[in-house]
């Protein structure tokens, strides 16, 4: 049998993956325009109901304490949120979707979980927190405290508008389902099978590999979203004691205005001054409770990108195990390559069990080598396929990835830049108040 001309080495190992070029900007998500996706039928996506998610407003306008059973049938307390939409236009006199359902934060989760499986290049946008973090002493960390579920519905709010404004997110049937269809909503989203692939990513993910030719860029990127989380918890925890000091000198402020009232009950010429002064301290005193509320609305945008990094690290993850794949695969079709040739011409390069086994049994018959070399044949024709298709798949995925990365890059530069400005103007306005406190008391001083 004629033994076929070995194919070219690059057919051997994974082909590169081409650089990229820059891709379109973008879009940002801005808190005046809640809309959904562009128009146009995808595999996974809507089709009829596009029109209807581009011309939507969402808001999550509640937050309900309730108590129930779970699964176990035992009794437990939980938060339930009211998701509202609202149609802009109104073509036909009447809105098409539900004016409002009730969601728990676990099927925010539940959401959340099913976009990572079917969206894996994608930066998915995060939850806000279940239970508070980097709080400071006057913050409580009871996930059922009312302020702390205030700022949670806030942020499960700007989760669904980040999901709606994403060109690729906003498409999806199920998120749609999420907004509009209260009952069985669950039942729709396990039958898409999820969970058997969520599982057996996560068993891939956690294995142990190496990967030979990782991808730079993404080396980088991974490495970035280590250093944002690490600084932005940094932060936060600097920010935490920080208020924990500022609270403490603002109410000093509220001792002297005390102060200063009792001793103008004493005082019959300097006691008007005295009790003027006293009112001043104390109205600064108290404003610190709402200087506090407002800082902690800035924190809670630098926690939605501290939980972005793991978003990031899960494209990362996702495109390293692809890229594991594709060279095992490269691997193997080298292997049965090789066997084929030793098949063909009667040596053997390199130590096996097979060599061994012929050594010391006999030779293989004519019949039994050929049957054995046509199997190797159909081996390698198939591998070759396989790892053609995974090589077309890398680099589609790798496209896309760096898409949204792009995009999410131009979100988190214009939003962090944002939030930083005003957390700035904030502590200037702040400072200006805190001078014209004592400005007015040393007036009133001067009038004694």
């Amino acid at each position: 049998m004629e033994q076929a001309p070995p194919d070219a080495p690059r057919q051997l190992q994974p082909a590169p993956l081409e650089p990229l070029g820059l891709p379109d900007a973008g879009r940002r998500r801005g808190r005046e325009e809640r809309r959904g996706p562009e128009e146009g039928p995808a595999d996974g996506t809507m089709t009829e109901n596009n029109f209807w998610l581009k011309k939507i407003e969402i808001s999550v306008s509640e937050a309900e304490k309730r108590t129930g059973r779970n699964a176990m049938n035992m009794q437990e307390t939980y938060t339930a949120y009211l998701i509202e939409t609202r149609s802009v236009d109104h073509t036909d006199g009447q809105s098409v979707l539900t004016d409002s359902l009730w969601r728990r934060y676990s099927e925010f989760e539940l959401l959340r979980n099913y976009l990572l499986v079917y969206y894996p290049h994608v930066v998915v946008p995060p939850l806000p927190e279940k239970r508070a973090e980097f709080v400071w002493h006057k913050l409580s960390a009871d996930n059922m405290d009312p302020d702390f579920v205030e700022r949670r519905r806030i942020g499960l709010e700007n989760f669904l508008l980040r999901v709606a404004s994403h060109p690729i997110l906003c498409r999806d049937k199920i998120f749609y389902l999420f907004l509009t269809q209260e009952g069985n909503w669950k039942e729709t989203v396990n039958e898409t099978g999820f969970q058997l692939k969520a599982d057996s990513r996560l068993k891939a993910l956690n294995a142990t590999f190496r990967v030979k030719n990782p991808d730079k860029r993404f080396t980088e990127l991974k490495h970035y979203s280590d250093e944002l989380q690490s600084v932005i918890s940094h932060l936060l925890r600097v920010r935490a004691r920080v208020a924990d000091r500022l609270y403490g000198v603002y109410k000093v402020h509220g001792n002297y205005g005390r102060v200063f009232s009792e001793w103008s009950a004493i005082e019959k010429e300097m006691g008007d001054g005295l009790q003027s002064a006293g009112h001043h301290m104390d109205v600064y005193a108290s404003s610190i409770d709402d200087i506090l509320e407002d800082e902690e609305h800035y924190a809670d945008q630098l926690k939605e990108y501290l939980f972005y990094a793991e978003a990031l690290r899960a494209v990362c993850r996702k495109h390293e195990l692809m890229q594991y794949d594709l060279e095992m695969a490269a691997q193997d079709l080298a292997s049965k390559k090789q066997q084929c040739e030793e098949l063909a011409t009667g040596t053997v390069r390199t130590f096996s069990l097979k060599g061994m086994t012929t050594k010391l049994f006999g030779q293989e018959t004519p019949e039994q080598r050929e049957a054995r070399i046509k199997v190797l044949e159909e081996q390698i024709n198939e591998g070759e396929q396989q790892l053609k298709s995974k090589n077309l798949e890398g680099r589609e995925f790798v496209k896309n990835a760096w898409a949204d990365i792009e995009r999410f890059k131009e979100q988190k530069n214009h939003d962090l830049k944002e939030a930083l400005i005003s957390y700035a103007v904030m502590q200037i306005s702040m400072c200006k108040k805190g001078i014209q406190v004592w400005t007015n008391a040393k007036e009133c001083f001067s009038k004694m």
